[in-house]
Order: structure tokens, then C-alpha cells, then sequence
């Protein structure tokens, strides 16, 4: 990702459910026959999480839209599976949580004062692990998660810049408007520097997502009696489920989870309400996305449309 700050993004436009359905007609159409081809990742759904990220600009969610196409038909995400990430999970740095919120949405927990391994790339794989199985577990009516982010252990030497830019880089660009909410739960002062640095990379309206939580703070902790039931949130967060981590058992969750993500893949389900990359994927050329006709359509839109 570009080290160039992000802009904050301007008011966000509200349209009737009508012109919500123009929006992604004229995505479909510029983005071509890939979106028949590719239906769960080109789905109405899908493409109005591009078009809410882009501020309904049709131009620039149809290049955003097949920008992650690339990035899906080249890293393969779908293809992940625990065995190539196990190593990543052992502390429990980042799992999905066994509750949901109130609203249903999945819960990503993450440690990053757990940091157990020195490769980015290894990092990033794991956590694309995780949004990928996020997404896989949100319930029907749901397509966002939340993200409770614990500071224990955390220190600045558990920073890497490049794999903090890639993680907003990849949050932002390939699973726009699947963040619902990020709380930081008890960040320590010195986090504040880190913050500062952090902030120019995030946009307008992932920023505007975060929440600070403080655990000796009663009024900031009405953000988790509100987001949560306390009964099922972990003690480390101020519920009252003593549960924590178990490495055994989550490998074993996950080994589940991989199975249905193969079934998923191999039947190449075209359902709407499921999100991540079909197996149909790997069959597709990065030429077949790559129509330079759209490609200058889109470029001539941005460029008009810049102000």
C-alpha cells in the first residue's frame, strides 16, 4: 500500500433503494461479463459494500471491485486453510470469538502484544485467514463483523509499520464496509504516538468505526454493555464468561471450518448472501478481468470525477 495519506472522505450520499439499484446496475455493466462469471463476489450485495466504500461513485467501485478481483485471483484466499496458519495462531493473537455481538456480527479478537512470529508475510496470511472465516460465519442477515482489539502485553516493539499500512490496506480495499466496529480495549498511553501514525492511513470512514475503551473508566465501559451480552463476553473485556483460549480447541474449530469452505468452493455456490471467492476463481485469467476498454472507462471517470 501507497504510504501517500488518505484524504478524509467527503459527506456520504443517501439514495433510495431505486437509485441504489441503478448504481449497481451501471457497476455490472462496466465491470463486464466477469461479474456473471464471478456471481457471489459480484452479487448486488457486493457490489453496493463498493459503491457505500466509494461514496456511490459508480467508476471508482467498479475499479475498486475489480482491483480486489486481481488480488483474489492472485493470492487465493479461499485456498487458505489452518494448517498453513497454525503456527500464527498458537498464542491466540487473532481468533474468531465464540459469541457475537448484539446485532449478530461475527467478533474478531485481536492481541497484537501476542506477536509470536517475525514474518509479515506469514501475518498478513493469518489475518486474511480470519476475515475470510469471519465472513463464512456471519449469519444471513448480517455482512459485517466487529473487531475487539486487547492490549495486553502490547508494547511499541510489538509495531511493524508495513504490516499495520498492509492490514488497513487490505481491510479498506478488498473487504470494504465488512468492519462494523473496532474497539481498543485499554490501549496503554505510549499508544497514543502509535496512533498518531496510524491515523493517516486509515480512511474517513474506517476512522470513524474505531472506539476507545478503558476498563477502570465506568462511561467508556457502557461501549461494551451496549455492543455486548456481558454474560457471554469474555472476563478479559469486563464480561462475566470466564472462558479464554485454547489453542486445541480452535485448531479444531477451524479444521471444521476449512471442511465447509471446501464444500463451499467445490459445489462453486453462487448464493448471494456468501461472499468470499467461488473455485470457479482459479479457471479465471487475470486478462479475463483486465478489459482494457473498462480499465480506460474507469481511469477517464476517476480523473473527471477527482476535485
Amino acid at each position: 500500500m501507497s504510504s501517500k495519506k488518505l484524504r478524509p472522505s467527503t459527506s456520504e450520499k443517501i439514495l433510495t433503494p431505486e437509485e441504489q439499484q441503478a448504481k449497481v446496475t451501471d457497476v455490472r455493466k462496466i465491470i463486464g461479463p466477469i461479474a456473471e462469471k464471478l456471481p457471489a463476489l459480484c452479487s448486488d450485495a457486493a457490489i453496493l459494500r463498493y459503491l457505500r466504500a466509494r461514496n456511490w461513485n459508480t467508476k471508482k467501485a467498479a475499479k475498486m471491485l475489480k482491483d480486489t478481483l486481481k488480488w483474489r485471483l492472485a493470492y487465493k484466499p479461499e485456498k487458505i486453510r489452518w494448517e498453513d496458519v497454525a503456527q500464527e495462531a498458537e498464542t491466540g493473537k487473532i481468533y474468531r470469538a465464540s459469541y457475537c455481538d448484539k446485532l449478530g456480527r461475527t467478533v474478531l479478537v485481536m492481541r497484537p502484544g501476542f506477536q509470536n512470529t517475525n514474518s509479515s508475510k506469514g501475518q498478513i496470511m493469518y489475518l486474511v485467514y480470519c476475515l475470510e472465516n469471519a465472513i463464512m460465519n456471519l449469519s444471513p442477515d448480517q455482512e459485517q463483523m466487529v473487531w475487539l482489539i486487547d492490549f495486553q502485553g502490547w508494547n511499541m516493539s510489538c509495531i511493524s509499520m508495513n504490516v499495520t499500512r498492509e492490514t488497513a490496506h487490505i481491510l479498506q480495499d478488498h473487504y470494504p464496509e465488512r468492519l462494523g466496529l473496532a474497539i481498543l480495549y485499554s490501549p496503554p498511553k505510549i499508544f497514543e504516538s502509535f496512533w498518531k501514525m496510524v491515523k493517516p492511513f486509515l480512511e474517513s470512514k474506517t476512522f470513524k468505526k474505531v472506539k476507545f475503551v478503558y476498563s477502570d473508566d465506568p462511561q467508556s465501559m457502557k461501549v461494551m454493555e451496549d455492543t455486548f451480552d456481558m454474560d457471554k463476553l469474555e472476563s478479559a473485556f469486563g464480561g462475566r464468561n470466564p472462558i479464554s483460549f485454547n489453542y486445541e480447541t480452535y485448531a479444531k474449530m477451524m479444521e471444521e471450518d476449512d471442511s465447509k469452505m471446501v464444500n463451499i468452493t467445490s459445489s462453486c455456490s453462487s448464493s448471494p448472501g456468501y461472499q468470499p471467492s467461488l473455485g470457479s476463481e482459479s479457471h479465471l485469467s487475470e486478462t479475463t478481468i483486465s478489459d482494457n476498454a473498462s480499465e480506460a472507462s474507469i481511469e477517464s471517470g476517476n480523473a473527471s470525477e477527482r476535485g
